[in-house]
């Protein structure tokens, strides 16, 4: 796939294009022209026609139930929901449908100690010992809240043996970002679900909620098995905010178009201030993810260690498997929200179509760039 996206077969057609469109162009001297423009909205429709291609053959071959969308920066270049939100009731699932979206709820905390960490009610390198007792022990007291926050701790359960010493190496732990929703709740003097309700309503997210206080509508069930034989998750979502899981760690609920505002905000600064989202995102851990392979981790979300830089986290809670994708240089978003998953067959099948569409996404990002760099040497030449 990643060979079929990259052939320069694909780059060269494109030039040629352009080429035809800048010799046709000069030859109208008495027309002003913007040549960059012309670039940007020819790619625009490469892109978007390569997008609906690849993705449309991804939700065929695993009769993907669920939303994908792709947006660059406010432009939207791709958007498909297919199937159904309640499967008893047939109910389809549209641009309004509420998901579960796991783990991609850590870069929320996340940006929430952060937030807090602005005002000067903490620092990351703050012992946890200092807000909370459960850390004031002789196992627990030097784990810092950066180290809970990139996972490097080595906490796995609370009140559990440490898997390593604090800092010295990756153990991806649920209880850790659920430590960092207490420290928040402890220096606020405010719920985790209070906070996170006016994080939302700072973004304008107006369809999103936690677990805890989801009282809306059109939120998409989770269920077990296929579209033939299914089993629906009880309690949903309240479920979420049980010890096992955990509202900080994996107990958001939001949409498509509540994501894509959060990206946007969130990476072009109007969350956090140039410093705070700079360490947001630097990678101060490695993980070695079991379904996305080897990646950079920062503050509750991950990052390519090659090309294209891209900053994404994945979640899955019983039945919602979801991946949020963000490419900087090029301001994309990426979205695939599911609420079906046939356990059965494991997490790596269940995963198949977003490690399919990641590396659609991240070939085009890397295409892109190609195709701009040659664009960009041929219009000097011209």
């Amino acid at each position: 796939m990643n060979k079929k996206l990259l052939s320069p077969i694909l780059i060269t057609f494109l030039l040629l294009n352009l080429i035809s469109c800048q010799q046709e162009i000069k030859s109208v001297k008495t027309i002003n022209v913007d040549k960059k423009a012309i670039i940007d909205s020819t790619i625009t429709v490469f892109e978007k026609n390569l997008l609906k291609n690849q993705i449309d053959s991804v939700f065929k071959k695993y009769e993907f139930n669920g939303s994908i969308a792709v947006f660059k920066d406010s432009l939207e270049l791709y958007r498909k929901n297919q199937g159904f939100s309640d499967f008893k009731d047939k109910i389809k699932i549209d641009s309004n449908t509420v998901f579960a979206i796991g783990s991609v709820s850590k870069q929320f905390t996340a940006v929430l100690v952060l937030l807090q960490m602005q005002q000067g009610k903490l620092s990351v390198e703050d012992k946890v010992s200092k807000y909370l007792k459960d850390f004031q022990n002789k196992d627990y007291e030097n784990i810092t809240i950066h180290q809970l926050l990139n996972h490097t701790s080595g906490l796995n359960t609370l009140g559990g043996k440490l898997q390593f010493k604090s800092g010295s190496d990756f153990f991806y732990s649920n209880d850790g970002f659920n430590t960092l929703g207490k420290i928040v709740e402890k220096v606020s003097g405010r719920s985790y679900d209070e906070n996170a309700l006016e994080l939302f309503k700072k973004v304008g997210m107006s369809h999103s909620s936690t677990g805890n206080l989801f009282e809306g509508e059109n939120f998409a069930g989770a269920y077990l098995g296929n579209g033939k034989v299914f089993e629906k998750i009880q309690n949903m979502p309240k479920r979420l905010g049980n010890k096992d899981i955990g509202i900080p760690a994996g107990g958001i609920l939001s949409t498509i178009d509540d994501l894509h505002m959060w990206n946007n905000a969130l990476y072009n600064g109007k969350i956090l201030n140039s410093e705070t989202l700079q360490k947001f995102e630097t990678k101060s851990a490695e993980r070695h993810h079991p379904i996305f392979g080897k990646m950079g981790y920062g503050y509750g979300i991950m990052s390519n260690t090659g090309k294209p830089s891209a900053y994404f986290h994945s979640g899955y809670v019983k039945g919602s498997p979801s991946l949020n994708i963000f490419y900087p240089e090029t301001k994309t978003s990426v979205i695939i929200l599911s609420n079906i998953a046939d356990e059965e067959k494991g997490k790596v099948f269940t995963f198949k179509p977003h490690v399919e569409i990641k590396k659609i996404t991240d070939a085009i990002e890397n295409t892109i760039a190609e195709m701009k760099h040659s664009t960009k040497n041929t219009l000097i030449k011209m």
